[in-house]
């Protein structure tokens, strides 16, 4: 393996953290012991930039870019965003309707299409008497959702994030 940059973030396959790496887990380390490392990250992931400095925590979390662009929000570096759950409200939801056209009039057709016309009954039919009401599924025509939260997470692989403690310092363009 290459020589990494201090504060690289690199993804491992297995569980245990390489010699001169760190757990991007959100702990917080010893500025004293790690200054170099402090130098970059300063307390952009927590810490009191006295004694400690938070390491990155990429547990459950998407890795973007901070900064902007046109017709995104400003991200600033450590700053999170999103959430695991959602609850959709009807607010969320565009309104809509679900047209439904009938008739008094003579049905023209009884086969079932895009284009027919929901109408009375013009001839006897041998699979069900005349009903005047029917009741439609409570699925089919009531809210849902029960105000209960969603998951929201797309899918995603486990493995090891880990920040170069020690290797060669960037330089700046």
């Amino acid at each position: 393996m290459s020589t990494p940059y201090v504060g690289e973030i690199r993804m491992f396959g297995f569980p245990r953290i390489p010699v001169g790496w760190l757990a991007c887990n959100g702990g917080l380390v010893s500025i004293a012991d790690n200054e170099v490392l402090y130098t970059l990250l300063g307390t952009a992931y927590g810490g009191d930039g006295v004694n400690t400095f938070g390491l990155p925590d990429l547990r459950g979390q998407v890795p973007i870019h901070h900064g902007t662009g046109p017709g995104l929000s400003a991200k600033v570096l450590g700053q999170r965003g999103g959430s695991e759950n959602v609850t959709l409200l009807q607010s969320n939801l565009p309104p809509h309707t679900h047209a439904f056209s009938a008739t008094s009039a003579a049905a023209t057709t009884d086969t079932p299409g895009q284009t027919a016309l929901h109408a009375a009954q013009s001839a006897d039919t041998a699979y069900m008497a005349t009903s005047p009401n029917i009741t439609l599924g409570p699925a089919s025509i009531s809210n849902s959702g029960n105000g209960l939260s969603h998951n929201n997470i797309m899918p995603t692989l486990a493995v090891s994030y880990c920040i170069a403690a020690f290797g060669i310092f960037p330089s700046r363009n």
